[in-house]
């Protein structure tokens, strides 16, 4: 600005110059002509008026319709200020429904979050401040719910449930009497699907499957209308589809009636079906979790839970046995905090030469036998395993078959009753001539309750032309008869006697044939 000063000045003096140069009327247009430029000049030189600013304005952003049980996000990302200030956000619920407590997370942010938890309308206002003033606006939220849909037919087409309400607490859908499914059953996360009492879900073979696929924040739920234990029958599976598959999922309230062999569970497989399970959690049914009858195939099983239901956990055959893996929980307070196990054999068929291995839980669940098995294959227990045996029951090796179960010092194996009672159980019967037929670092306890061979009772027996065992660091005790004892033709490691503890055993502690 000072040049156009310099400027103005210096073109006032030329003009007063040639104002006195060309006095009198001689030439008045010219005189005219350089009063006008150097009026123009000074008065062009003036600065220019401030541009108007823009107030501050707080913007809550647009009302909002939602579902009970929607997480909303707030947004005053909008709010201005003509400064260009830096704001300061406050967010306060000025009314809400009656019985909602909900409060919001990070009020004090542009874009805060709630969950309405109750139907009705939730007024919020933003108060922005720059530090020098304040404005605020208002924004309201309508919270509603929408009614679940009634299936009350079979499923005989191609079929996707979809997450119709967002609060999983409430149901999308609501099965008022059996139904079965005929076809491809698709159920996206987040569906919850509630029966009606006694009401049963069966899904069946050639077409039926069942692909279940939640995620670990929105769960697929089948509960009860009556959110009770025992409240509906439950899920039977007869498919035998490749496809089936239950992840991320909960079944709860089931076992009001008995499914199958007589028995109330969650969820029942029929021989031959298939299934994969993945951190599915089976709770509050009036009878097992899940049952698995023998023949059907627990095609993978990893990380599930079975927690407050009226019998054990879980009911397998044998051959299912070895798919369970070790993060799965089974002890939380059901009737019986076991893995029950029924079937005749392990191995299934006598040729069969792949090593069948059981490892232990993270939670220390014991294996329970509800009946005596005949081991046909080899069978390896691994460190920390604890079988227990029903009244009774007994471990019969076969001669082409071995027991490997080797522990270690901090994780032995065990092999005892279900009751903690003296000869409860009958024992371990060995005819194996494998030099793998070995025992370690393990505690067998209680057997002895009836004569396992000979007319002779033990907690461990021998028997057979040729069958050999090697036993050692082992505490063998409460048997009705004998600790050990080795028939007629039989080995056994020659210090047994020595390398082992014996404690509480009616009779010997090792006892050989002559």
């Amino acid at each position: 600005m000072n040049s156009f000063k310099q400027a103005s000045n210096w073109l006032t003096t030329l003009f007063m110059h040639h104002l006195m140069r060309f006095s009198g009327n001689a030439f008045p247009g010219k005189r005219m002509i350089y009063f006008l430029a150097a009026t123009l000049l000074i008065t062009g030189c003036k600065k220019p008026l401030p541009e108007p600013t823009e107030p501050l304005l707080a913007n809550a952003g647009p009302d909002q319709p939602v579902q009970v049980g929607q997480l909303v996000t707030l947004d005053g990302t909008a709010s201005k200020d003509g400064p260009g200030k830096p704001l300061t956000y406050q967010w306060t619920i000025l009314r809400k429904p009656a019985k909602s407590v909900v409060t919001l997370a990070l009020p004090e942010t542009a874009r805060p979050t709630f969950t309405p938890d109750e139907v009705g309308e939730y007024e919020l206002r933003l108060t922005v401040s720059n530090g020098a003033a304040t404005s605020f606006d208002n924004v309201l939220v309508l919270a509603s719910t929408a009614q679940p849909l009634t299936i009350d037919r079979d499923i005989t087409v191609k079929t996707v449930l979809e997450d119709r309400i967002l609060n999983p607490n409430l149901p999308d859908y609501i099965v008022p009497k059996s139904i079965a499914v005929k076809h491809e059953l698709t159920i996206q996360p987040g569906v919850v699907i509630a029966f009606e009492r006694d009401v049963r879900f069966d899904i069946n073979d050639e077409g039926g499957s069942l692909i279940a696929k939640g995620t670990a924040d929105k769960k697929i739920r089948f509960i009860g209308v009556g959110q009770t234990k025992g409240y509906w029958t439950g899920i039977m599976l007869y498919s035998e589809s490749n496809i089936n598959a239950l992840e991320e999922v909960e079944i709860l309230h089931a076992g009001s009636r008995p499914m199958l062999n007589n028995k109330k569970m969650g969820m029942a497989m029929f021989k031959e079906s298939q299934m994969a399970l993945k951190n599915t959690l089976f709770a509050q049914n009036d009878g097992y979790g899940l049952f698995v009858q023998e023949t059907a195939i627990l095609r993978a099983f990893s990380t599930n839970t079975f927690r407050n239901n009226a019998e054990a956990g879980i009911l397998l055959s044998t051959e299912n046995v070895a798919k369970l893996d070790a993060a799965s929980v089974f002890t939380g307070s059901n009737g019986r905090n076991v893995v029950e196990i029924n079937g005749d054999y392990i191995g299934n068929t006598a040729t069969q030469n792949a090593e069948i291995v059981w490892g232990g839980f993270a939670d220390k669940t014991p294996y329970r036998f509800l009946n005596t098995v005949a081991v046909r294959t080899g069978w390896k227990l691994n460190p920390g395993v604890t079988i227990e045996m029903s009244r009774d029951a007994s471990i019969i090796v076969n001669e082409e078959a071995y027991l490997l179960a080797k522990g270690t010092a901090n994780q032995k194996i065990t092999l005892t009753g279900a009751a903690n009672a003296t000869a409860y159980w009958q024992g371990i019967l060995s005819h194996s001539v494998s030099d793998r037929n070995s025992i370690e670092n393990a505690e067998i306890s209680n057997a002895g309750s009836k004569v396992i061979i000979s007319g002779k009772r033990a907690n461990v027996a021998l028997y057979g032309h040729n069958a050999t065992l090697s036993i050692r660091n082992t505490r063998i005790s409460g048997s009705g008869g004998y600790g050990i004892w080795v028939g007629y033709g039989s080995t056994i490691n020659p210090d047994a006697a020595t390398a082992n503890t014996f404690d509480g055993n009616a009779q010997a502690t090792v006892e050989r044939e002559n």
